[in-house]
């Protein structure tokens, strides 16, 4: 019989992982107070500790910056485009 994938909500998955970098408790304490299995509790960690860097980068910001920017003009772009296609659709329409 294969196993159940448990999902988890991220602010649980936090909240283990953060009691995990703490280092106040083993993986096995942490895994059987919260019910999750060591090696999850280690990659959660894992990951947080990988991310953590990128909440104070304004890198990231800046990413997010250009990528609004970037949804702005193709927004423009798609407004230009149905102007002139409305404007040929009648121009076609009417026989010129």
């Amino acid at each position: 019989m294969g196993s159940i994938r448990k999902n988890y909500p991220a602010s649980f998955k936090v909240q283990v992982a953060l009691a995990a970098v703490k280092g106040d408790k083993t993986l096995a304490q942490l895994a059987s107070e919260f019910g999750v299995p060591t090696n999850q509790i280690q990659q959660w960690k894992k990951h947080v500790l990988s991310e953590a860097a990128t909440l104070f980068s304004t890198r990231r910001s800046k990413v997010a910056r250009d990528a609004e920017e970037l949804q702005a003009e193709l927004y423009r772009q798609i407004g230009q485009l149905k102007v002139e296609l409305d404007w040929l659709k009648k121009r076609v329409g009417t026989g010129h």
